[in-house]
Order: C-alpha cells, then sequence, then structure tokens
C-alpha cells in the first residue's frame, strides 16, 4: 500500500500578527498534486490541523476545502494533536467519512467501515483500524492522538506516565492479525526528538517523553508534535511541519514522507519537498540601504532583519522599510558597552520604555514617533 505521512498543519497560525492564509491554501494544495502524483493511497496526518482549540471560519474553510480536494485520489486518516480540539474536529465525521476523510479524537471512536474509493477501512475499532486497497492489501493502524489533561487523569492515581503510555500503545494493538503490516500513527513527543520555538507545550524537562521501548513492533511508526523533520531509531519518523513558523526554522526544508508498506515491510521510503512554503531568512546589515538592499534580494521570503546603524533613521528611510512588504521582524542590535549596562531596573519595563531609553543612550536624543510604532509593529509578539 502507498501511503504517505504529514504532520503539524496549524492552519490559522500567524507570524508576527500576519496573516499566513494563501500560504496554507498553497501548501495543501501542493500535497494534494503530490498525493495524486505519487499514487498515494492513504494520506496519515500526524496531528495539530488547525493551531488553536478554536480556528477561525477562514481556518476551517481551508481545512475542509484543502482536505476535501486530498481525499479525491486517496483515503486520508486524522488523528487530533495538542492544538485541536478532538471534539471539534470529529464533529463532522459522518459526513467527512463519505468523502473518505477520517478522524480520530481521544474518544476513539471506530470507523466507518464501507467501501469508498479505491483504500477504505475494512475493520475498526476503538484505537485501531485495518485499510485495505483495490489490491486487496491491507495495512494495520494504531491510532493514538494526543492524550489530553483529562485522559491522563484516568486509570489508577498511582500508574506512571510509561504505565499510562504502555496500556495505550498496547490497547491500539489489541486487534493486529499476525504477519499483517502495520503502522503507529500518534502525536506524542519520543524521548531523544529535538523541539524548537515553534513547539508550544512541549514537555521539555521529560517528564512525559516516551521511550522508544515504548513503541509497538511495528513497519512504520508516522509522529507528528516536533516541527523539525526528524528520525528515531530505526522506523520511528516525524515528517516536521508543513510550513516554516519562526524564524528559528529558517533554514529547515519542509516536506512529506511518502512510502509503500508491503508484506515485506517498509520500502521505497522518500521524502517529497513541499516547494510552496515561503522560505525565512535572518538578515544582519550596519546600513538601513544596506538592509533594504538584502531584502530586495529576498522579496520572496518572510525576512527578520537586524540592524547595528550608528545614526538615526531619517523618515525617508522610515518609508522605505515600511514599503518592504516582507519584512515581518526589525530588531535593533546592542553593542556590548550598552548592554553592559542593562540592569534590574530595567525589569517590568514595557517594550516601548525599552527601546526609547536605548534610543536616547544610542544617539542622544528622543525616539522619533514613526520610528517607535515600527519599531512596535515589527516586533509584536502573537
Amino acid at each position: 500500500m502507498r501511503i504517505a505521512h504529514t504532520s503539524d498543519w496549524h492552519i490559522g497560525k500567524k507570524l508576527m500578527g500576519r496573516d499566513r492564509g494563501e500560504e496554507f491554501k498553497e501548501v495543501l494544495a501542493e500535497i494534494a498534486r503530490i498525493c495524486r502524483d505519487e499514487g498515494v493511497e492513504l494520506l496519515l496526518v500526524a496531528g495539530d490541523v488547525f493551531d488553536t482549540y478554536t480556528p477561525s471560519a477562514e481556518a476551517e474553510e481551508i481545512f475542509y476545502s484543502s482536505v476535501k480536494a486530498i481525499a479525491e485520489t486517496c483515503a486520508v486518516l486524522i488523528i487530533s494533536g495538542n492544538h485541536d480540539d478532538y471534539v471539534r474536529l470529529t464533529a463532522a465525521q459522518a459526513l467527512s467519512e463519505e468523502l473518505n476523510i477520517y478522524t480520530v479524537g481521544n474518544n476513539l471512536k471506530a470507523l466507518d467501515c464501507k467501501k469508498r474509493g479505491n483504500c477504505y477501512p475494512v475493520q475498526s475499532e476503538g484505537g485501531y483500524a485495518v485499510f485495505e486497497n483495490s489490491r486487496g492489501e491491507r495495512v494495520y493502524i494504531n491510532t493514538l492522538p494526543y492524550p489530553n489533561e483529562a485522559r491522563f487523569k484516568e486509570g489508577k492515581s498511582d500508574e506512571s506516565f510509561a504505565d499510562k503510555m504502555k496500556r495505550w500503545i498496547d490497547f491500539g494493538e489489541r486487534g493486529k492479525p499476525d504477519g499483517m503490516p502495520s503502522v503507529f500513527l500518534s502525536h506524542i513527543f519520543a524521548a531523544g526528538g529535538t523541539s524548537g520555538d515553534s513547539e508550544r507545550e512541549i514537555d521539555l524537562g521529560g517528564a512525559r517523553a516516551v521511550g522508544l521501548d515504548l513503541f509497538p513492533k511495528c513497519d512504520y511508526c508516522a509522529l507528528g508534535h516536533l516541527h523539525g523533520r526528524q528520525k528515531l531509531g530505526h522506523n520511528i519518523y516525524y515528517s516536521g511541519a508543513i510550513m516554516r513558523f519562526t524564524f528559528d526554522e529558517a533554514g529547515q526544508e519542509k516536506g512529506i514522507n511518502v512510502f509503500d508498506i508491503t508484506a515485506e515491510g517498509l520500502q521505497n521510503f522518500k521524502i517529497v519537498q513541499l516547494s510552496s512554503c515561503k522560505k525565512l531568512v535572518r538578515l544582519q546589515a550596519n546600513s538601513v540601504e544596506a538592509g533594504i538592499g538584502l531584502l530586495n534580494l529576498n522579496e520572496g521570503a518572510i525576512a527578520e532583519l537586524t540592524l547595528n546603524l550608528k545614526t538615526p533613521l531619517s523618515p525617508s528611510e522610515l518609508g522605505d522599510l515600511r514599503a518592504c512588504e516582507n519584512l515581518y521582524s526589525l530588531k535593533m542590535s546592542v553593542d556590548s558597552e550598552l548592554a553592559s549596562g542593562y540592569s534590574a531596573e530595567n525589569e517590568g519595563k514595557s517594550s516601548s520604555q525599552l527601546f526609547s531609553e536605548y534610543y536616547s543612550s544610542r544617539f542622544g536624543t528622543e525616539v522619533p514617533s514613526e520610528l517607535l510604532e515600527l519599531f512596535l509593529s515589527l516586533t509584536e509578539e502573537e
């Protein structure tokens, strides 16, 4: 069976307060084309479809129209992540399943098994499903969505996290026939994984990191949660997010995993790069003119620009910076001498206060209101 693995769409996520709806549409349309061109029979989406529990109407429209387009050529199986409200995600299940789109949340509701398209579920109970293609090939899929806090509180009060995970993973293995090719689909933090700035609510202390020894014996582990593409062990894969969400991801390549699962196991694995997601770049310059030159050279990318200036910005320079549509973040570097003057008395001050004081100490004059406004607009946190 030809399978593709993706995760962490985070539809609706903004960058420095700016909407990226059109970019989401383009990337998801590219995934639909990849599934068609690669002959994918089943697309696995390992959680975090949306960026928040309450996505906007626009984000939901992007999701529904995009996943419908993908399902025109293959079945789609989606599990909920920590950013998804699984109740909301699975609310349209009765309708979506008729389009060969299947969603699984923490309620672990069985899928509706009916022949649809060239690949569809033929057996399902809570925690697993068996998909069959037009050639009669079957793959068993153990589904473990991100366990929310309510699920963590179930069971014995003295049960450790590792014991809970083992119980949940074993629960999803209970229907697996001997010898059937299998996949583990989950949204969890695997021990040894590397996270970045854009992953919120990741347990970096390790208390909720899932040991690799707890993973089931299967042909492929399709994971979501970490935004950087990575492989752990011999068959545990994070496909990575479909877009670059913060500037610390500036150098990351984005793509989806495509492979075959056969009676002989995992075969023909490859990563198909996503080319429609915009690049993020970090630029540095010692003058506004040089900075604008770099922005123009990278006009197709989203830029963070750090300026190290020796003279105040002029009104014309402010206008030139504002005209650069790809400038999303502006930073002013502080030399070591000035940085050493920072003290505890600055704690609690607003960004505007700190910038105004820095500007006065550096240039000996008050910061122009236009520059302060620009600084705040370009350094706004989400």
